[in-house]
């Protein structure tokens, strides 16, 4: 097993292959090991060099409300008015740090995202 850093593309690539080759090795062999290693070293390199940034509020918020089934209704159930609920949605009115609490509450999503300026 010979483990390098991971400096550049070429490097990156290199264990991208090589990770795809042990894939399927088990755990605690040489190969296992390497493998577990090998995931650590991509992660942080894809960390660094390919961050992922949290999604807009509003359409975190659109987005939970199909995987739950919610209608404007609903969310009007949970942040109090209807016509609340659509200036919410429409982006003419900001969100509360009660309106946060009660979504992050209600619908899971993480305090992280909702606090974004949008």
């Amino acid at each position: 097993m010979t483990i390098k850093p991971i400096k550049n593309e070429n490097d990156y690539q290199r264990a991208l292959e090589r990770l795809e080759l042990i894939f399927d090795a088990r755990k605690g062999s040489e190969d296992g090991d390497e493998l577990e290693v090998l995931g650590i070293l991509i992660e942080r390199y894809e960390d660094e060099h390919f961050p992922i940034d949290f999604p807009d509020p509003i359409e975190a918020i659109k987005f939970r409300m199909e995987q739950m089934g919610y209608n404007q209704n609903d969310l009007a159930k949970v942040i109090g008015l209807k016509s609340r609920a659509s200036e919410i949605l429409n982006k003419k009115r900001k969100l509360s740090l009660e309106m946060i609490r009660l979504l992050h509450d209600n619908l899971k999503i993480p305090t992280e995202v909702l606090i974004q300026a949008y």
